[in-house]
């Protein structure tokens, strides 16, 4: 008898400490961070996911990877805070130090977002790797400028990287693709049509971001003979003139991306509206214009009211996941 009730005991205990370890690691499910990636995983799969179909496209761009307050622009901390949020592919500003070392920093000059001074490219990357980075309202953060190999090997898996072309030769940018072997993240902002072509007869498996902003742009694009799987477009930080342009990107099968961060996000950032609920409307009306994908500075707070009833596309279900850290 005595027996039995310490087989009993010990399984009453065991019931216990399981159900209470359950309920801990459920906890823990639920509180751990989420995060909104996106992963093309091949070249292939970066060209399905910027192919048109006719949905909606659950995914912003965040111009410098959306900065806030002690969240400085163009560094891996940000961009993680914007993918708790949303899915979002990240515009980044990489350039060249004095020593042709890519780092990822908007500025040609350094006083405004960092600690020192003077030109970026009158410096070694030894010499501004000590550096401290300020967020947009001037204070001085913890965090360090980070180079484009960093920022690469971090975002391998996670998201799309939109590469601005800041005063390297086009080449060094096709080049530091190949060697992170990023055509499946990475996506190069193309300047002209001219870098289009160049860039295509380089490498035909990188994606590239190509201003079209009117019908005129649409039929000289075509005169390229690049393929338009290849590309998104740009069509413009403002509304533009021939809303057109749109329906015309779209039967070639490419999405377009408009701009919001010198107009809509300003009214927020501002101040004269204080909720972006207020903007909701407004923003999903671009939408219904023809934009697919909004570049916002603010994409965790746009990421709050653009995407109620939006669907993944069947086809593109396998590269969009939410994980926990």
């Amino acid at each position: 008898m005595k027996r039995i009730k310490q087989t009993r005991s010990a399984l009453i205990f065991s019931v216990l400490y399981l159900a209470i370890l359950f309920g801990w690691l459920n906890a823990a499910g639920q509180n751990g961070q989420k995060f909104h990636y996106i992963d093309a995983k091949t070249p292939e799969g970066l060209r399905e996911i910027f192919r048109y179909t006719g949905d909606r496209v659950p995914f912003l761009s965040a111009h410098r990877g959306g900065p806030e307050k002690h969240l400085p622009e163009n560094h891996t901390v940000t961009f993680e805070n914007t993918l708790k949020h949303t899915w979002s592919v990240l515009e980044i500003d990489p350039r060249f130090t004095k020593d042709s070392v890519f780092i990822v920093h908007h500025d040609p000059t350094l006083w405004r977002t960092t600690t020192g001074e003077g030109r970026v490219a009158d410096f070694t990357w030894e010499e501004l790797k000590g550096l401290k980075l300020k967020d947009m309202q001037g204070n001085i953060t913890e965090y360090k400028i980070q180079t484009l190999k960093e920022i690469m090997d971090w975002a391998r898996g996670k998201t799309i990287l939109v590469l601005d072309q800041k005063e390297a030769p086009l080449g060094a940018y096709i080049d530091i693709v190949e060697e992170c072997m990023a055509e499946s993240f990475a996506i190069i902002m193309a300047d002209s049509f001219e870098d289009v072509k160049t860039i295509y007869s380089r490498n035909k498996n990188i994606m590239m971001q190509v201003f079209i902003g009117s019908p005129d742009a649409v039929k000289e694009f075509e005169q390229t003979g690049v393929p338009w799987e290849n590309i998104v477009a740009f069509v413009s930080h403002q509304v533009p003139e021939d809303k057109s342009v749109f329906e015309l990107i779209h039967q070639k099968g490419a999405l377009c991306i408009l701009g919001t961060s010198r107009n809509l996000d300003r009214e927020l950032i501002r101040g004269n509206v204080s909720d972006i609920g207020e903007l909701k409307d407004e923003y999903n009306a671009l939408f219904g214009m023809g934009a697919d994908i909004l570049e916002t500075d603010i994409p965790v707070e746009v990421g709050k009211i653009v995407f109620d009833n939006v669907s993944i596309h069947p086809s593109k279900e396998k590269y969009f996941k939410i994980s926990r850290k």
